[in-house]
């Protein structure tokens, strides 16, 4: 079971993902709330800041603003990180470690404050299995 409550807002089942200027909205499916919520230590993680949340494909929907999302890749490129090309915000990564989920930022669910979680835990992105597994090659 996930987070149902944050602050003062509720997670409903399908919940709504806008990025600042609104061009970009995404609606989740998020039946048990959110899962999985966390924060990364990688490179890119480290200078983004953000809280994401897990979803799988499946429960994820672009609404509108496909022409606004702009795809950044680094390093092994596997992992694709997603922003409005407006505001500039990030709203969605594809993992790397599994394909098939995405995490969201929690920052752009409509009415949460991320800030309201307080303290998150931290997945280990700079010694990623990944990348472990490259270095042992």
């Amino acid at each position: 079971m996930g987070i149902k409550t944050i602050g003062p807002t509720t997670i409903n089942a399908k919940h709504r993902l806008i990025c600042h200027c609104e061009a970009v909205e995404i609606e989740l499916d998020l039946p048990d709330g959110v899962v999985d919520a966390r924060r990364c230590d990688c490179s890119f993680c480290r200078r983004r800041g953000a809280i994401a949340g897990t979803i799988s494909e499946n429960g994820f929907r672009i609404v509108k603003g496909v022409d606004h999302i702009k795809r950044y890749q680094f390093g092994t490129k596997v992992a694709e990180h997603f922003f409005c090309d407006t505001c500039g915000i990030y709203t969605h990564h594809r993992r790397r470690s599994f394909p098939n989920l995405f995490g969201y930022n929690l920052g752009c669910l409509e009415g949460v404050n991320p800030f309201d979680l307080g303290e998150v835990p931290v997945f280990d992105g700079v010694n990623h299995p990944s990348d472990r597994a490259q270095n042992n090659k």
